[in-house]
Protein backbone atom coordinates (compact mmCIF):
# COMPACT_ATOMS: atom_id res chain seq x y z
CA UNK A 1 0.00 0.00 0.00
CA UNK A 2 1.38 3.44 -0.94
CA UNK A 3 1.72 6.34 1.49
CA UNK A 4 -1.20 8.06 -0.24
CA UNK A 5 -3.38 4.97 0.20
CA UNK A 6 -2.36 4.79 3.87
CA UNK A 7 -3.37 8.42 4.27
CA UNK A 8 -6.77 7.84 2.65
CA UNK A 9 -7.45 4.87 4.89
CA UNK A 10 -6.39 6.82 7.99
CA UNK A 11 -8.58 9.82 7.13
CA UNK A 12 -11.61 7.64 6.50
CA UNK A 13 -11.05 5.96 9.84
CA UNK A 14 -10.89 9.31 11.63
CA UNK A 15 -14.05 10.44 9.88
CA UNK A 16 -15.91 7.34 11.01
CA UNK A 17 -14.60 7.63 14.55
CA UNK A 18 -15.83 11.19 15.07
CA UNK A 19 -19.15 10.74 13.29
CA UNK A 20 -18.26 12.74 10.18
CA UNK A 21 -18.56 11.75 6.60
CA UNK A 22 -15.73 12.17 4.12
CA UNK A 23 -17.36 14.10 1.33
CA UNK A 24 -14.38 13.75 -0.97
CA UNK A 25 -10.67 13.09 -1.06
CA UNK A 26 -8.72 15.42 -3.32
CA UNK A 27 -5.89 14.29 -5.59
CA UNK A 28 -3.34 15.07 -2.87
CA UNK A 29 -5.31 12.99 -0.38
CA UNK A 30 -6.81 16.02 1.39
CA UNK A 31 -10.20 15.24 2.92
CA UNK A 32 -13.18 17.55 2.66
CA UNK A 33 -15.53 16.67 5.50
CA UNK A 34 -19.26 17.19 5.70
CA UNK A 35 -21.10 16.76 8.98
CA UNK A 36 -23.92 14.26 9.10
CA UNK A 37 -26.89 16.52 9.75
CA UNK A 38 -28.95 15.89 12.86
CA UNK A 39 -32.68 15.64 12.12
CA UNK A 40 -34.62 18.85 12.73
CA UNK A 41 -36.73 16.87 15.19
CA UNK A 42 -37.29 13.28 16.25
CA UNK A 43 -40.55 11.34 16.15
CA UNK A 44 -42.11 9.48 19.07
CA UNK A 45 -45.46 7.75 19.55
CA UNK A 46 -48.05 8.81 22.11
CA UNK A 47 -50.01 5.83 23.42
CA UNK A 48 -53.32 7.63 22.97
CA UNK A 49 -52.93 7.08 19.21
CA UNK A 50 -53.99 3.48 19.87
CA UNK A 51 -56.49 4.14 22.67
CA UNK A 52 -59.40 2.23 21.13
CA UNK A 53 -57.16 -0.76 20.44
CA UNK A 54 -55.97 -0.67 24.06
CA UNK A 55 -59.39 -0.10 25.62
CA UNK A 56 -60.94 -3.03 23.74
CA UNK A 57 -58.16 -5.37 24.84
CA UNK A 58 -56.60 -5.97 21.42
CA UNK A 59 -53.32 -4.49 22.66
CA UNK A 60 -51.79 -4.74 26.11
CA UNK A 61 -49.94 -1.79 27.60
CA UNK A 62 -46.93 -4.06 28.20
CA UNK A 63 -46.66 -4.55 24.42
CA UNK A 64 -46.91 -0.89 23.48
CA UNK A 65 -43.16 -0.40 23.04
CA UNK A 66 -42.94 -3.48 20.82
CA UNK A 67 -45.87 -2.25 18.73
CA UNK A 68 -44.29 1.19 18.34
CA UNK A 69 -41.08 -0.33 17.04
CA UNK A 70 -42.34 -3.26 14.97
CA UNK A 71 -45.46 -1.68 13.46
CA UNK A 72 -44.27 1.89 12.99
CA UNK A 73 -40.47 1.89 13.21
CA UNK A 74 -40.56 4.26 16.19
CA UNK A 75 -38.12 3.88 19.08
CA UNK A 76 -39.48 6.38 21.62
CA UNK A 77 -42.83 6.21 23.40
CA UNK A 78 -45.13 8.29 25.59
CA UNK A 79 -47.33 6.29 27.94
CA UNK A 80 -50.84 7.16 29.15
CA UNK A 81 -51.59 6.25 32.77
CA UNK A 82 -55.17 5.23 31.95
CA UNK A 83 -53.84 2.00 30.43
CA UNK A 84 -52.14 0.94 33.66
CA UNK A 85 -54.04 3.07 36.16
CA UNK A 86 -53.81 0.55 39.00
CA UNK A 87 -50.12 -0.20 38.39
CA UNK A 88 -48.56 3.17 39.16
CA UNK A 89 -46.99 1.86 42.36
CA UNK A 90 -46.58 -1.77 41.27
CA UNK A 91 -42.81 -2.17 40.97
CA UNK A 92 -43.06 -5.67 39.49
CA UNK A 93 -45.33 -4.43 36.71
CA UNK A 94 -43.19 -1.36 36.09
CA UNK A 95 -40.06 -3.52 36.00
CA UNK A 96 -41.64 -5.70 33.30
CA UNK A 97 -42.75 -2.63 31.33
CA UNK A 98 -39.26 -1.16 31.54
CA UNK A 99 -37.53 -4.41 30.65
CA UNK A 100 -39.63 -4.93 27.54
CA UNK A 101 -38.84 -1.42 26.28
CA UNK A 102 -35.15 -1.69 27.19
CA UNK A 103 -34.80 -5.06 25.46
CA UNK A 104 -35.99 -3.44 22.23
CA UNK A 105 -33.94 -0.28 22.63
CA UNK A 106 -37.13 1.79 22.91
CA UNK A 107 -36.92 4.98 24.98
CA UNK A 108 -39.65 5.76 27.51
CA UNK A 109 -40.06 9.55 27.34
CA UNK A 110 -42.98 10.44 29.58
CA UNK A 111 -46.25 9.37 31.17
CA UNK A 112 -49.42 11.34 30.43
CA UNK A 113 -51.48 11.60 33.65
CA UNK A 114 -55.27 11.92 33.71
CA UNK A 115 -58.05 11.36 36.25
CA UNK A 116 -56.04 12.08 39.39
CA UNK A 117 -57.88 15.22 40.48
CA UNK A 118 -57.64 18.89 39.59
CA UNK A 119 -54.27 20.47 40.33
CA UNK A 120 -55.99 23.86 40.39
CA UNK A 121 -58.98 22.86 42.55
CA UNK A 122 -60.30 25.87 44.54
CA UNK A 123 -60.57 23.64 47.62
CA UNK A 124 -57.13 23.46 49.19
CA UNK A 125 -57.63 19.93 50.55
CA UNK A 126 -58.81 18.62 47.19
CA UNK A 127 -55.93 20.40 45.47
CA UNK A 128 -53.50 18.85 47.98
CA UNK A 129 -55.00 15.40 47.34
CA UNK A 130 -54.71 15.88 43.56
CA UNK A 131 -51.05 16.85 43.93
CA UNK A 132 -50.34 13.83 46.11
CA UNK A 133 -52.20 11.52 43.71
CA UNK A 134 -49.52 12.38 41.14
CA UNK A 135 -46.61 11.41 43.38
CA UNK A 136 -46.70 7.74 42.41
CA UNK A 137 -46.56 8.71 38.74
CA UNK A 138 -43.49 10.86 39.31
CA UNK A 139 -41.85 7.84 40.93
CA UNK A 140 -43.06 5.51 38.16
CA UNK A 141 -41.74 7.86 35.45
CA UNK A 142 -38.37 8.02 37.16
CA UNK A 143 -38.27 4.22 37.42
CA UNK A 144 -39.06 3.84 33.71
CA UNK A 145 -36.36 6.31 32.71
CA UNK A 146 -38.72 9.05 31.52
CA UNK A 147 -37.81 12.73 31.53
CA UNK A 148 -41.30 14.04 32.38
CA UNK A 149 -44.88 13.51 33.40
CA UNK A 150 -47.63 15.33 31.53
CA UNK A 151 -50.41 16.74 33.70
CA UNK A 152 -53.53 18.86 33.35
CA UNK A 153 -54.10 22.27 34.93
CA UNK A 154 -57.85 22.10 35.50
CA UNK A 155 -59.34 24.72 37.80
CA UNK A 156 -62.44 26.89 38.23
CA UNK A 157 -63.30 30.47 39.13
CA UNK A 158 -62.22 33.71 37.50
CA UNK A 159 -59.39 33.91 34.98
CA UNK A 160 -57.03 35.39 37.58
CA UNK A 161 -58.09 32.98 40.32
CA UNK A 162 -57.41 30.01 38.07
CA UNK A 163 -53.93 31.32 37.26
CA UNK A 164 -53.15 31.44 40.98
CA UNK A 165 -54.74 28.09 41.85
CA UNK A 166 -53.22 26.15 38.97
CA UNK A 167 -49.79 27.66 39.64
CA UNK A 168 -50.08 26.68 43.30
CA UNK A 169 -50.85 23.04 42.54
CA UNK A 170 -48.21 22.82 39.85
CA UNK A 171 -45.55 24.34 42.08
CA UNK A 172 -46.32 21.84 44.85
CA UNK A 173 -46.05 18.94 42.42
CA UNK A 174 -42.96 20.34 40.73
CA UNK A 175 -41.21 20.73 44.08
CA UNK A 176 -41.91 17.05 44.76
CA UNK A 177 -40.62 16.08 41.30
CA UNK A 178 -37.39 18.10 41.50
CA UNK A 179 -35.30 15.57 43.50
CA UNK A 180 -36.29 12.91 40.96
CA UNK A 181 -34.96 14.99 38.08
CA UNK A 182 -38.42 14.91 36.48
CA UNK A 183 -40.16 17.67 34.53
CA UNK A 184 -43.83 18.46 35.13
CA UNK A 185 -45.38 19.43 31.80
CA UNK A 186 -48.81 20.91 31.26
CA UNK A 187 -50.74 20.24 28.06
CA UNK A 188 -53.36 22.54 26.59
CA UNK A 189 -56.21 20.17 27.33
CA UNK A 190 -59.55 21.96 27.65
CA UNK A 191 -60.92 24.83 29.70
CA UNK A 192 -58.60 27.77 30.23
CA UNK A 193 -55.59 25.52 29.60
CA UNK A 194 -56.58 25.71 25.92
CA UNK A 195 -55.93 29.44 26.09
CA UNK A 196 -52.22 29.75 25.27
CA UNK A 197 -51.87 33.12 26.97
CA UNK A 198 -53.42 31.83 30.20
CA UNK A 199 -51.27 28.71 30.35
CA UNK A 200 -48.13 30.72 29.64
CA UNK A 201 -49.06 32.99 32.56
CA UNK A 202 -49.49 29.96 34.81
CA UNK A 203 -46.09 28.49 33.94
CA UNK A 204 -44.45 31.90 34.37
CA UNK A 205 -46.08 32.24 37.80
CA UNK A 206 -44.80 28.79 38.85
CA UNK A 207 -41.33 30.05 37.94
CA UNK A 208 -39.49 26.71 37.95
CA UNK A 209 -37.39 25.55 35.01
CA UNK A 210 -38.62 21.96 35.27
CA UNK A 211 -42.29 23.00 35.12
CA UNK A 212 -43.06 23.53 31.45
CA UNK A 213 -45.49 22.77 28.67
CA UNK A 214 -46.39 20.08 26.18
CA UNK A 215 -48.05 22.02 23.36
CA UNK A 216 -50.65 19.99 21.47
CA UNK A 217 -51.47 21.02 17.90
CA UNK A 218 -55.20 20.41 18.29
CA UNK A 219 -56.43 20.94 21.85
CA UNK A 220 -57.58 24.54 21.60
CA UNK A 221 -61.32 24.15 22.24
CA UNK A 222 -62.31 26.73 24.85
CA UNK A 223 -65.86 25.39 25.09
CA UNK A 224 -69.11 27.06 24.13
CA UNK A 225 -68.18 26.83 20.46
CA UNK A 226 -65.11 29.02 20.92
CA UNK A 227 -61.72 28.01 19.53
CA UNK A 228 -58.35 29.53 20.38
CA UNK A 229 -56.06 30.07 17.41
CA UNK A 230 -53.89 26.94 17.39
CA UNK A 231 -50.85 28.58 15.79
CA UNK A 232 -50.91 31.48 18.23
CA UNK A 233 -51.40 29.05 21.11
CA UNK A 234 -48.45 26.83 20.18
CA UNK A 235 -46.27 29.90 19.65
CA UNK A 236 -47.18 31.14 23.15
CA UNK A 237 -46.42 27.76 24.74
CA UNK A 238 -43.22 26.85 22.91
CA UNK A 239 -40.88 28.96 25.11
CA UNK A 240 -41.69 26.53 27.95
CA UNK A 241 -41.95 23.32 25.88
CA UNK A 242 -40.04 20.14 26.73
CA UNK A 243 -42.23 17.92 24.54
CA UNK A 244 -44.62 18.47 21.61
CA UNK A 245 -47.76 16.59 20.57
CA UNK A 246 -48.58 16.37 16.85
CA UNK A 247 -52.34 15.86 17.08
CA UNK A 248 -53.96 14.59 13.89
CA UNK A 249 -57.58 13.84 13.07
CA UNK A 250 -58.03 13.45 9.33
CA UNK A 251 -56.07 13.69 6.09
CA UNK A 252 -56.77 14.88 2.56
CA UNK A 253 -55.82 13.01 -0.60
CA UNK A 254 -52.36 14.62 -0.57
CA UNK A 255 -51.67 13.29 2.93
CA UNK A 256 -52.03 16.65 4.68
CA UNK A 257 -53.85 17.01 7.98
CA UNK A 258 -57.13 18.79 7.33
CA UNK A 259 -57.29 20.93 10.51
CA UNK A 260 -53.60 21.77 11.05
CA UNK A 261 -51.01 22.96 8.56
CA UNK A 262 -48.15 20.78 9.83
CA UNK A 263 -45.51 22.72 7.89
CA UNK A 264 -46.64 26.02 9.39
CA UNK A 265 -46.88 24.48 12.86
CA UNK A 266 -43.47 22.83 12.72
CA UNK A 267 -41.89 26.10 11.59
CA UNK A 268 -43.23 27.61 14.83
CA UNK A 269 -41.85 24.69 16.84
CA UNK A 270 -38.40 24.85 15.25
CA UNK A 271 -38.25 28.66 15.41
CA UNK A 272 -38.48 28.32 19.20
CA UNK A 273 -35.25 26.32 19.13
CA UNK A 274 -36.96 23.00 19.85
CA UNK A 275 -35.38 19.95 18.19
CA UNK A 276 -36.53 17.16 20.50
CA UNK A 277 -39.22 14.53 20.09
CA UNK A 278 -42.54 15.33 18.44
CA UNK A 279 -45.11 12.77 19.51
CA UNK A 280 -47.64 11.33 17.08
CA UNK A 281 -51.12 11.52 18.61
CA UNK A 282 -53.70 10.31 16.13
CA UNK A 283 -57.20 10.97 17.41
CA UNK A 284 -59.38 10.53 14.34
CA UNK A 285 -61.95 7.88 13.49
CA UNK A 286 -62.08 7.88 9.69
CA UNK A 287 -58.91 5.77 9.48
CA UNK A 288 -58.20 2.87 11.77
CA UNK A 289 -55.70 3.77 14.46
CA UNK A 290 -52.78 1.98 12.86
CA UNK A 291 -53.25 3.62 9.47
CA UNK A 292 -53.92 7.00 11.11
CA UNK A 293 -50.66 6.67 13.01
CA UNK A 294 -48.78 5.73 9.84
CA UNK A 295 -50.31 8.67 7.98
CA UNK A 296 -49.22 11.06 10.72
CA UNK A 297 -45.68 9.65 10.67
CA UNK A 298 -45.46 10.00 6.89
CA UNK A 299 -46.60 13.61 7.13
CA UNK A 300 -44.10 14.46 9.87
CA UNK A 301 -41.30 12.83 7.90
CA UNK A 302 -42.22 14.77 4.78
CA UNK A 303 -42.35 18.05 6.68
CA UNK A 304 -39.03 17.28 8.37
CA UNK A 305 -37.43 16.71 4.97
CA UNK A 306 -38.92 19.93 3.60
CA UNK A 307 -37.64 21.96 6.56
CA UNK A 308 -34.20 20.33 6.76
Amino acid sequence: MTNRQHRRTFLKGVAAAVGWQAASLGPAGHALFAAEAEPAFKISLAEWSLHRTLFNGKLDNLDFAKTAQQEFGIDAVEYVNQFFADKGADKNYLAELKQRADDLGVKSLLIMIDQEGNLGDPNDEKRKTAVENHYKWVEAAKFLGCHSIRVNAASSGSYEDQVTLAANGLRRLSEFAKPYGLNVLVENHGGLSSNGKWLAEVITKVGLDHCGTLPDFGNFDLGGGKLYDRYQGVEELMPFAKAVSAKSQDFDDAGNETKTDFTKMMKIVLAAGYHGYVGIEYGGNKLDEFEGTRSTKRLLERVREELA
